[in-house]
């Protein structure tokens, strides 16, 4: 893990600050209850085009976001990407000493953006399409056409904003607010049960990119739970006991917990088996599962990693990038990938399903069954963070 950047001050609103979702706070209540007594959130969390915006102002743009893998956001020589936190436009800048700078997308002159969202350049120098203003890949103002005689004007006082950036185990997460809790409190304790599957040192061997129409927490909710599991995932029970395994209460911005594989399965296959290679160090019968607030979905297996990235559209539209990785670039990846694509969909179903319920004027919160109180963990961190309370403080 490596701090890349130091924080200007803050324009953005990051989780702790006083501004609260706006959701009526004897809407919230019932979430806030101890397990066994707790409900769901209001519908209103789901379908409100306000508390999205809310959402993507707050904990997008104002936490510590995943913006994917450097190796794969810097790959075919790519040295500056365009990209959107939240709702705050982010430049990535790749400089040749293999760093990552994470920079404010707006010129210092009139605010245009450097990159539109989704741009890629490889040149050595960040320009701006608008009037020229030519910036290092650190940031630096290099140039300014028609400003050298103006008396007052320094360049050194109109770089590019700098946002902090932090690498761990190969992901890249950007505070785009510049006002979040230190990482190492954001992560908490999940470094020490993720490390053990070196995730840096692995090989992406195939991605899925999904668009669910579901809110981003209804696709957090359902996978940190197995309670659905026997009615709609027939092939995960008959790899792993869907009442297996426990559920973690560790430090950190997270929610996860393990499942077991039966006996006769030494991984998340359609028969069981692997054919892929032992990750070393890595438990050979427990498969992991962890949530990252906000949108990182991390899947630990015996013989490979997958995740889930998760991108808000709208309220009820979500992006669902789905990688897997695995020790070597030799590996036939078929047998994890047709597994979990199989999964994914019967969970998309689901969950859209879910979303559509939400919409109802009959809909009315419920509560958690014996086995859910991961989903109650996240439940209430996301409803604490609405009252301006940080992820992480739980």
């Amino acid at each position: 893990m490596s701090n890349l950047a130091q924080p200007p001050s803050g324009q953005v609103t990051a989780p702790g600050a006083t501004d609260r979702a706006p959701i009526a706070p004897g809407a919230l209540e019932p979430a806030l209850r101890p397990f066994g007594q707790g409900t769901m959130l209001p519908a209103v969390a789901y379908t409100s085009d306000d508390v999205f915006a809310w959402e993507r102002r707050h904990f997008f743009a104002g936490s510590w976001t995943c913006v994917g893998r450097v190796d794969e956001l810097r790959d075919g020589g790519v040295t500056q990407r365009g990209l959107v936190v939240g709702d705050v436009p982010v430049l990535l800048t790749f400089p040749p000493d293999r760093g990552v700078r994470a920079l404010a997308n707006t010129c210092r002159h009139r605010g245009h953006e450097i990159l539109p969202t989704g741009g890629t350049d490889t040149r050595q120098a960040l320009h701006c399409p608008y009037h020229a203003w030519r910036y290092s890949l650190s940031g630096s103002l290099l140039g300014a056409p028609g400003f050298r005689d103006v008396d007052g004007f320094s360049p050194s006082e109109h770089g590019l904003v700098r946002l902090p950036a932090e690498v761990w185990h190969g992901w890249l997460f950007v505070d785009a607010s510049a006002g979040a809790a230190p990482f190492t409190d954001h992560v908490g304790a999940l470094d020490s049960l993720v490390a053990p599957y070196r995730p840096s040192s692995l090989v992406r061997l195939a991605r899925h990119d999904y668009e669910v129409a579901a809110n981003w927490k209804v696709i957090a909710e359902n996978y940190h739970e197995c309670y659905h599991c026997p009615l709609i995932h027939p092939e995960l029970c008959r790899v792993s006991p869907p009442t297996s395994g426990s559920n973690f209460q560790l430090p950190g911005a997270w929610v996860g917990g393990s499942m077991d594989l039966r006996d006769g399965a030494v991984t998340m296959s359609l028969d069981g088996r692997s054919r892929g290679v032992p990750i070393e160090g890595a438990d050979p019968r427990v498969v992991l599962y962890v949530g990252l607030f906000p949108n990182l979905l991390i899947s630990l297996h015996p013989d490979y990693v997958m995740t889930h990235l998760l991108s808000p559209v709208t309220p009820d539209r979500t992006h669902v990038e789905c990688s897997w990785y695995f020790v070597s670039d030799e590996i036939d990846a078929s047998y994890a990938v047709s597994f979990w694509d199989l999964t994914n969909r019967q969970d998309w179903s689901a969950c859209e399903s879910v979303q559509r319920g939400l919409s109802s004027p009959h809909f009315v919160p419920g509560p958690f069954a014996p086995n859910e109180d991961a989903v109650h963990q996240w439940v209430t961190m996301v409803a604490r963070a609405y009252q301006g309370i940080a992820p992480h403080d739980r």
